[in-house]
């Protein structure tokens, strides 16, 4: 219908599992705003947009534009960036859209920049309440590591410095399109 081709080389993997898409937006609830990171083809984005008030989602993939205008035509709280998250100014944005409140973060991220994206979230200082992210099982593991352990470094002491991470479900690989290796 779109003629949309995956793009490997951003990593483009999408959840398709509704009861973990269910988790995520759950996860992410306690705030009137949500800032998604890739919505993709929208399917978490629909679960956000039914579960917050605001859904402000950045794609970098143009091409994905007119999927997400036909997949979310039926939310009216729901906005759509064309952007490299990476490079947004993220004080101004959340200024502008959220007023500067308390948001959640929800996303899909691709492996290729996992660690980027949460030390910028993290190191950001930004007005966020929780980062609920989908990444790939050894990632989420180091995130969680305690010191002494195989998969404690860097970004464990960050993430357990500013926040308390924790693992909420793990997906087979099968519950995504195409599935990743």
């Amino acid at each position: 219908m779109f003629g949309f081709d995956f793009s490997k080389g951003l990593g483009q993997n999408f959840l398709t599992n509704s009861d973990v898409l269910d988790k995520i937006a759950q996860a992410a609830q306690g705030t009137d705003g949500v800032l998604e990171i890739g919505p993709g083809f929208g399917v978490l984005t629909k679960k956000l947009a039914e579960n917050f008030k605001k859904v402000l989602s950045v794609e970098v993939d143009k091409s994905l534009l007119p999927v997400l205008d036909y997949t979310l035509s039926e939310f009216d709280n729901v906005s759509i960036i064309n952007a490299d998250f990476m490079k947004l100014d993220l004080n101004e944005l959340l200024k502008n859209e959220f007023d500067s409140k308390k948001i959640s973060v929800a996303a899909n991220l691709p492996y290729y920049i996992t660690t980027p994206i949460i030390t910028s979230l993290i190191e950001g200082k930004y007005p966020l309440d929780s980062i609920v992210v989908m990444v790939q099982k050894e990632v989420a593991q180091r995130f969680c590591a305690k010191p002494g352990t195989k998969d404690y470094g860097a970004i464990s002491v960050l993430c357990s410095y500013y926040s308390n991470p924790e693992i909420i479900c793990t997906v087979p690989s099968g519950d995504f399109y195409p599935s990743p290796k």
